[in-house]
């Protein structure tokens, strides 16, 4: 598959048939994450991958709407993928250990995102579906883990083969977000 058609055909994905997902077939999704560019190469990024039905379901009731389509998602989907980062790492000096950015403490969220994005685009790629879920309470995710100290939850991904075919949303065009030489002109 062509890198413009991923882009292009990747959909968000909330519901997902009941057939399992080898483990083969999640360890290239994973790679394809850690092939991610990411600051002075930390690699800051940890994925957490859930397959208990027990703790995709409290994984689930940590969504903050209980409307949020992705709660089924978390609970259904044959696999769960926790995107974590690693604090203090990225965006920061390996010589002082001080920020080197204006984002200073939160480029993990850029270099997790990086990651993430490389995970769903490769999950549909091998014909498997993925949502990006940000919106849940992220401590208590870490809590239910074991997320070690220095790390934070980031995002959550179901993964599993789609029972739905949603169409493309609509994008603005180039001329609404590209500007030349200054913003806005």
């Amino acid at each position: 598959m062509e890198t413009m058609e991923a882009i292009k055909g990747r959909r968000s994905i909330r519901q997902y048939k009941t057939t399992p997902v080898d483990d083969k077939t999640v360890e290239l999704v994973l790679e394809a994450a850690r092939w991610a560019p990411s600051w002075a190469n930390r690699q800051c990024w940890r994925f957490v991958v859930v397959r208990d039905s027990k703790i995709k379901a409290e994984l689930a009731g940590t969504t903050y709407s209980q409307t949020n389509q992705a709660r089924e998602s978390l609970k259904n989907a044959p696999v769960v993928i926790v995107a974590c980062g690693e604090l203090g790492k990225a965006g920061f000096s390996r010589d002082t250990g001080q920020p080197s950015t204006d984002k200073g403490e939160y480029w993990y969220m850029f270099d997790v995102g990086l990651a993430t994005q490389n995970l769903v685009l490769e999950a549909y790629s091998l014909g498997l579906g993925t949502v990006i879920v940000g919106s849940f309470d992220a401590k208590t995710v870490a809590a239910i883990l074991g997320v070690a100290e220095g790390f934070c939850v980031v995002a959550m991904t179901p993964l599993g083969y789609p029972d739905q075919d949603p169409g493309p949303r609509p994008r603005k065009e180039l001329a609404e977000i590209v500007y030349h030489d200054k913003f806005g002109g």
